[in-house]
């Protein structure tokens, strides 16, 4: 799978709300109503990473906050790879 010029990246996620390019990735941070909503979003989310064999890295802070960054290491940025995964996570 091929890099993703920054426009394609822009183009590709511009109805993904709160998604964003930090340098070779693609970054979102959740905020839940509590640890638990947090908590099963980060399984839902697995089982969907695990569909398209891509995981992205996953961070739960402040109890309720869930920052997801993606990237295809094997390309060295960002792929479809990465803006399919952002787009079924915003379908949880």
């Amino acid at each position: 799978m091929s890099l993703l010029t920054n426009t394609e990246i822009e183009e590709q996620i511009r109805d993904l709300d709160g998604w964003k390019i930090e340098g070779e990735k693609l970054v979102k941070e959740y905020q839940f109503i509590d640890f638990y909503n947090a908590l099963s979003f980060v399984v839902k989310l697995g089982v969907e990473a695990e569909k398209l064999n891509h995981h992205p890295e996953i961070l739960i802070h402040s109890y309720n906050k869930v920052k997801i960054t993606t990237t295809t290491h094997e390309e060295g940025g960002i792929t479809e790879l990465d803006t399919r995964l952002a787009d079924r996570l915003e379908r949880i």
